[in-house]
């Protein structure tokens, strides 16, 4: 057995790129909402927002962001879409530190 705490959620290495992402459907149909918001608060608490521009459409109703964590600690993220979808749901990674 490891001396290492157990970490519940996907796990990355400090200084590792991450790729958040979100998926939105209607009645199991991927959709794209009209607008789109994404909330990411690092382990100090501090939130930074990013709009549909900011993100990756990489299929209908499927969007994403690349951020490089810098910090160690349990990071949340939230996509929440407007319009034609309107959803949200929020999500936790953790990033070990080195």
């Amino acid at each position: 057995m490891s001396n290492s705490p157990y970490h519940p959620y996907n796990s990355y290495t400090f200084g590792t790129q991450v790729t958040v992402t979100g998926t939105f459907s209607v009645s199991s149909t991927n959709t794209d909402p009209t607008t789109i918001t994404l909330e990411i608060t690092d382990p100090s608490g501090n939130t930074d927002t990013y709009s549909s521009s900011d993100l990756t459409n990489s299929a209908v109703g499927v969007y994403s962001k690349s951020i490089t964590p810098d910090e160690a600690g349990y990071w949340k993220y939230r996509f929440a879409g407007t319009g034609a979808v309107i959803a949200a749901n929020s999500f936790k990674f953790y990033v070990v530190s080195t």
